[in-house]
């Protein structure tokens, strides 16, 4: 039975137990960044203020108008935005993977590469500028939807052990689902999925602000995020391009 399904993977047992090490080993370097960004609360929580404070001062706070807009919606509606908000980030993203790995694999390393540069980049910024969410400042008029309406909130056994509540800059869902959209809409031949894949990202940036996670700079910082990991990947790529022609020749000398 093990050899039947070795005979799936592309590339056999040792490439996929190798990519899962590299998964879970990424698990492990963000609960690391989690332990040190929370040590920052109350830094965090004025860099959160910051950021209200700013969009303010832009007349662009519109996260609480878009919440009074969304709590009015029927119950269905608030659940999936609040669904969307946790499944969005390691469920999609490592089930988009995995598909990618087993029927695109031709294009599993770049995509891989890019989420993993994207959370690292994101992660030394939580460890350097901890931010709380906007759901941390109800004085604001923000609602936490997820504790509110949710079975499941930060507050849950797991969730508040391996969540870093102190992540809203720069929006690593938001990151996140530019990716995985960009390489799914690209990869599928389906033309309704490649319509799906493509509103996938802005359908997450709305579940993001309507549950009260992030604002709408977070997001903006998330998509710079992921725009600055694929230039550092393509310089890489173009390098190392440019590397492997000048050893080839001074091997032939």
């Amino acid at each position: 039975m093990i050899r039947r399904a070795g005979r799936v993977l592309p590339r056999g047992w040792g490439d996929f137990g190798l990519q899962l090490a590299i998964w879970l080993g990424f698990v492990a370097v963000y609960q690391v960044a989690r332990g040190l960004a929370d040590r920052g609360a109350a830094e965090a929580m004025e860099n959160g203020r910051i950021v209200l404070d700013l969009q303010r001062n832009l007349h662009t706070l519109v996260e609480p108008d878009l919440q009074r807009v969304v709590l009015q919606a029927p119950d269905f509606f608030i659940d999936a935005l609040n669904w969307s908000y946790w499944l969005s980030q390691f469920v999609v993203v490592s089930l988009a993977l995995l598909w990618i790995y087993l029927f695109r694999n031709e294009a599993f390393a770049r995509v891989r590469n890019w989420v993993l540069a994207a959370n690292l980049i994101g992660l030394i910024g939580y460890i350097l500028v901890p931010t709380a969410p906007p759901r941390m400042f109800p004085e604001e008029g923000f609602v936490d939807t997820l504790a509110s309406s949710a079975g499941l909130n930060h507050g849950s056994g797991l969730i508040e052990l391996a969540s870093n509540p102190y992540a809203a800059m720069p929006s690593l869902h938001g990151a996140d689902a530019l990716i995985i959209g960009f390489a799914l809409a690209s990869l599928v031949t389906s033309r309704w999925l490649k319509v799906v894949w493509t509103l996938w990202p802005t359908w997450v940036w709305l579940a993001v602000m309507a549950t009260g996670n992030h604002f709408w700079l977070d997001i903006a910082a998330g998509v710079g995020t992921a725009g600055l990991a694929a230039t550092v990947l393509a310089w890489h790529e173009s390098r190392r391009d440019e590397v492997a022609p000048a050893v080839s020749s001074s091997h032939r000398c």
